[in-house]
C-alpha cells in the first residue's frame, strides 16, 4: 500500500478533525466535574426502579441549588451534584428527598472544596506535560543511534506531534458530549488522556523501531520515503489487530458495565483509535515530511 506517497490526503483528514476539536473547544469547551468545580456528589438508592428524572429535579429544583445536576445510575439509583460548601443545604436537599420518597436510602455523599478541586485542575495538568515531556525525551534517546536520514529528535517531535493530534480529538469530542449530553469530565478523565498517551505512542515507537531495522539494510537510507512506507506496511496489522482487541473490551464495558465507567471508556475507545490512525498514517508522514524538507535545503 502506497500510505506515505498519499500522506496528503491524511494530512488534510487530521486537519480537519483538529479544526473541528479545537472550535468545538472553543465555543463549547470541555465541561468540569466536581472534581474540577468542587461542591457536592450525593447517591441515593430507591426501593425498586427510580423516579422519573425530570419529576425528580423539579422537587430539587425548589431549593434552588447551585448548578444542579441530576443523573439516573442503574435501574434504581440517582446521583445529585451540586455546588455548594454549606453542609446545611446538604441537609436539606436529603430531607427533601426523604420527604418525596420515603423509602429512599442515601448511600454515599462526597465533599470536594473549591480549593481543592482548584489543586486537582493544576495537578492534573502538570501531569499530561510532564508525561509529554518524558515521552519526547525518551524516544530521543532510545533513537539517538538513528541520525541519518533523519535526527533522533525529530522522531521524538513527530511522536508528539501524533500524540497532540489524538487527544485533541478527544477533548473535541467530550466537548460536543458535555454540551450535547451533560458529560462532565472528572478525574478518570484525566487518567484516562494519561492512558491514551501511553498506548498510542506504544504504537508508533513500534513502527519507528520497524523503520530503524529497515534503516540498516543496503540503499534503504537513500530511499527514506519507501523504507517508511514499507515499514508501515510491515507493522500495520500487528497495530489494527492489537487495536481491535482493546476496542472489542473497551465496547463490552461500554454497553454492558456501569454507568460509573462508562465515560473513561468512551474516552479510552476514542483516543485508541485516534491514536492507532495517527501512528499509522500521521507519526510517520511527519517524518516523511520533514525528510523531504530538509533534502530540499
Amino acid at each position: 500500500m502506497k500510505i506515505i506517497q498519499q500522506r496528503s490526503k491524511f494530512f488534510i483528514f487530521s486537519g480537519v478533525l483538529l479544526i473541528t476539536s479545537i472550535v468545538l473547544l472553543i465555543v463549547w469547551g470541555l465541561k468540569p466535574g466536581i472534581d474540577f468545580r468542587g461542591g457536592v456528589l450525593t447517591e441515593i438508592r430507591f426501593e425498586g426502579k427510580h423516579p422519573d428524572k425530570i419529576e425528580f429535579t423539579n422537587k430539587l429544583q425548589e431549593l434552588n441549588l447551585n448548578d444542579l445536576t441530576v443523573q439516573a445510575s442503574g435501574d434504581n439509583k440517582m446521583l445529585i451534584r451540586f455546588i455548594s460548601d454549606d453542609d446545611e443545604i446538604n441537609s436539606k436537599v436529603q430531607n427533601k428527598i426523604k420527604e418525596a420518597y420515603p423509602k429512599s436510602i442515601v448511600e454515599r455523599t462526597s465533599f470536594i472544596s473549591s480549593a481543592i478541586s482548584g489543586e486537582m485542575k493544576g495537578k492534573a495538568i502538570q501531569a499530561i506535560i510532564v508525561a509529554i515531556i518524558g515521552i519526547m525525551l525518551y524516544i530521543m534517546w532510545a533513537f539517538r543511534k538513528v541520525s541519518y536520514p533523519v535526527e533522533s529528535w525529530k522522531y521524538g517531535l513527530g511522536a508528539i506531534l501524533a500524540l497532540a493530534h489524538d487527544i485533541i480529538i478527544v477533548l473535541g469530542v467530550f466537548a460536543f458530549l458535555g454540551h450535547q449530553y451533560g458529560v462532565e469530565v472528572n478525574i478518570p478523565f484525566i487518567a484516562a488522556l494519561l492512558t491514551i498517551l501511553g498506548y498510542s505512542v506504544n504504537d508508533t515507537i513500534v513502527i519507528f523501531d520497524r523503520i530503524r531495522e529497515n534503516l540498516n539494510k543496503v540503499q534503504a537510507k537513500k530511499n527514506f520515503e519507501e523504507t517508511v512506507n514499507k515499514s508501515i506496511n510491515e507493522s500495520m496489522a500487528r497495530s489494527i489487530n492489537t487495536s481491535l482487541t482493546v476496542v472489542v473490551v473497551l465496547l463490552a464495558i461500554i454497553l454492558f458495565g456501569g454507568e460509573s465507567i462508562q465515560h473513561f471508556s468512551i474516552a479510552l475507545l476514542i483516543g485508541i483509535i485516534a491514536g492507532t490512525y495517527s501512528s499509522i498514517f500521521v507519526a510517520s508522514a511527519i517524518l516523511v515530511e520533514m525528510w523531504k524538507r530538509k533534502f530540499k535545503k
